[in-house]
C-alpha cells in the first residue's frame, strides 16, 4: 500500500521530469540561434549542460520507480553537467573581455 508520501513524491519526480524534458527542448530549439550570434556562442555548452540534466532527471525517475538502477550513470552525467557548466562560464568570460570574436 502506498502511503501519502510516495503519492506525493512520485508527483513531484514526474513532474520535474516533465519540466526538465520541456526545458530540454526548448534547449535544443536555442542552439541554431546560439550558432548565428556571436554574444550568445556561451550558450552552447549550456545548452549541452541542461539537455544532460534533463537525461539526469529521467535517469533519477526511473531509479526512484524501481525501473532500471544505475549508481554509475547517477556520478558521472553530472560529471558532465559541471564541465559544460565551466565551459560555458570561461567562453562568456571571453566574450565579456572581448577575446573572441
Amino acid at each position: 500500500m502506498l502511503t501519502p508520501y510516495d503519492w506525493v513524491y512520485g508527483i513531484a519526480v514526474l513532474s520535474a521530469v516533465a519540466l526538465s524534458v520541456i526545458a530540454g527542448l526548448l534547449a535544443v530549439s536555442l542552439f541554431d540561434l546560439s550558432s548565428k550570434r556571436t554574444h550568445l556562442r556561451a550558450w552552447k555548452p549550456l545548452i549541452f549542460a541542461l539537455v544532460l540534466f534533463a537525461l539526469e532527471e529521467i535517469l533519477g525517475a526511473l531509479k526512484v520507480f524501481g525501473v532500471w538502477r544505475t549508481a554509475w550513470l547517477t556520478h558521472v552525467v553530472p560529471s558532465f553537467i559541471l564541465l559544460f557548466l565551466i565551459m560555458a562560464l570561461l567562453r562568456q568570460i571571453n566574450i565579456a573581455r572581448g577575446c573572441e570574436e
